[in-house]
């Protein structure tokens, strides 16, 4: 099956990036600011784009200090059953984030879409957490139309 595949570096504590993935405080500055939910394994999380209703919910399958993974179980059909797994490894230099999102049915126009964003939102993230300000939505660049 298709997946999606980044690997970041960034230079912070391996605490500091995991919070990004594992609190709505993180999130809220890693992906959208409207973040609701349990980010506790087990728990459900809610994220909005546009609207009041949420683009995505996933459930949370797993929180470690170094690895946490979502499943999808709400939002675009493409995503449904879909997992996206944040995989933290530090070193003397930096904290590397090995990012995937695994089970894609098939590649697409939406899926290279997906791939291109997850890759902005975890380069923000570098960003952010070594200075700059957070590129969450709606503080964030559209890439395409689809966003419009």
């Amino acid at each position: 099956m298709p997946e999606i595949q980044h690997r970041v570096g960034i230079h912070a504590p391996i605490e500091q990036v995991h919070s990004r993935f594992a609190t709505l405080d993180g999130l809220a500055d890693f992906w959208t600011t409207k973040v609701e939910g349990d980010p506790a394994p087990g728990g459900k999380l809610a994220f909005t784009f546009a609207g009041d209703e949420p683009s995505a919910v996933m459930e949370v399958l797993s929180d470690s200090p170094d690895r946490v993974v979502w499943r999808c179980i709400e939002g675009p059909d493409e995503w449904l059953g879909t997992e996206f797994a944040f995989n933290l490894t530090a070193s003397d230099k930096e904290t590397t984030v090995y990012f995937t999102n695994t089970g894609w049915r098939e590649t697409g126009e939406f899926m290279g879409h997906c791939s291109t964003k997850w890759g902005y939102f975890l380069l923000g993230t570098k960003l952010s957490l070594e200075g700059a300000e957070p590129v969450s939505f709606p503080n964030d660049q559209a890439i395409s139309g689809w966003e419009e």
